[in-house]
């Protein structure tokens, strides 16, 4: 396994945001994170990668603990991650901003390496021909391409993937889901966080779903959507989800 997460809880004062989540991640797998607004998947992701101490539970990657560790010395390990918001360094060229994941990731590479990496990534993602254009004037779905040739830079094991596919059309979503099979045909392992439910069902090789910080459900594409208490937890109606689930099973 390359990630182990074991009875993981982050509590914010009062509030428990995520509450005892224990999964185990294969490498090499596109591992789905769904669950309705505010159910702490971003919070869980934060935990993974350093961001938050945790409050209880451990998160072992690649065999080693990670438990407070601050998020450098995750990104060191190899590490990275995509922001639900996109967060480019606007002042600076698409290409300057590749060249920061290559720089702070895995390997921390001088800028003439840093270079050739990013100009690499960028042709994988699809950036090349805007390298020397300022980040901060890039549309949505190319801060969004950028932010994952940042994370990709940085040369990880697992990527993190937050909400890469909001904002995107219908053209720019099936494009999105291609770059991602790619890079898990580079051998990277990915976590995903989509509300896009059939986009993340077609990619995902596995599903967990969140709901109130508790882990509902874990399988397949398959096994999830058929779950009662997945319907449930999106559609807030016992009786509705009990007729869906009656019609999925036909």
């Amino acid at each position: 396994m390359i990630l182990e997460v074991k009875n993981v809880s982050k509590v914010f004062g009062g509030l428990t945001a995520v509450n005892d989540v224990t999964f185990d991640l294969p490498e090499g797998q596109i591992l789905g994170l769904i669950g309705p607004n505010g159910a702490g998947k971003t919070t869980l992701f934060n935990c993974l990668n350093g961001v938050y101490p945790l409050t209880r539970g451990t998160v072992t990657f690649r065999g080693q603990v990670l438990s407070g560790l601050p998020t450098y010395k995750v990104a060191d390990l190899g590490i990275a991650r995509t922001h639900q918001i996109v967060r480019p360094l606007n002042e600076l060229t698409v290409r300057e901003n590749v060249m920061v994941g290559a720089c702070f990731g895995r390997e921390n590479h001088k800028l003439g390496e840093a270079e050739e990496i990013a100009n690499e990534v960028m042709e994988f993602v699809g950036l090349a021909a805007r390298a020397d254009m300022l980040a901060g004037s890039l549309n949505v779905a190319q801060k969004k391409r950028l932010e994952m040739a940042r994370a990709l830079a940085a040369r990880p094991y697992l990527l993190l993937l937050d909400e890469v596919l909001a904002g995107l059309n219908v053209t720019e979503v099936s494009q999105m889901l291609n770059t991602i099979r790619a890079i898990r045909d580079q051998g990277v392992t990915i976590i995903m966080i989509e509300h896009i439910m059939h986009a993340v069902m077609n990619v995902s090789d596995r599903i967990i779903v969140l709901n109130y910080g508790t882990l509902i459900a874990e399988g397949s594409p398959v096994e999830v959507q058929a779950n009662q208490e997945v319907i449930e937890a999106y559609l807030g109606d016992p009786d509705l989800a009990a007729r869906l689930l009656e019609e999925e099973r036909g």
